[in-house]
């Protein structure tokens, strides 16, 4: 199966064993005087570098939505027991073994 570059870059970024190693790196390319299309070439030289930052933005900002979106979702996730203390409302999915 092939796998595109941008795709790669967000599987590996939302790993969190990873993804320091990509932010970092990602940085490390954008200050880097050695790139793909070499800086001193105009606008040539910076098409590489916006596509870096471009993707490193969308996809720490996609990431960071996502967590406050579950963080939201968990805030609102209470329920209200009858003496008047909330309390988590957490689902635990259990398999049903035989007691013998």
């Amino acid at each position: 199966m092939k796998e595109t570059f941008l795709s790669w870059y967000r599987n590996v970024l939302r790993n969190p064993k990873y993804r320091w190693w990509i932010i970092g790196g990602s940085l490390l390319y954008l200050i880097s005087p050695f790139d793909i299309s070499p800086d001193f070439i105009p606008v040539v030289g910076w098409i590489d570098d916006g596509l870096v930052a471009t993707l490193l933005v969308a996809e720490l900002s996609d990431l960071l939505l996502t967590r406050l979106r579950g963080r939201k979702e968990g805030a609102e996730d209470t329920t209200t027991v009858t003496d008047g203390n909330t309390v988590d409302a957490q689902v635990v999915d259990v398999d049903p073994i035989a007691a013998k």
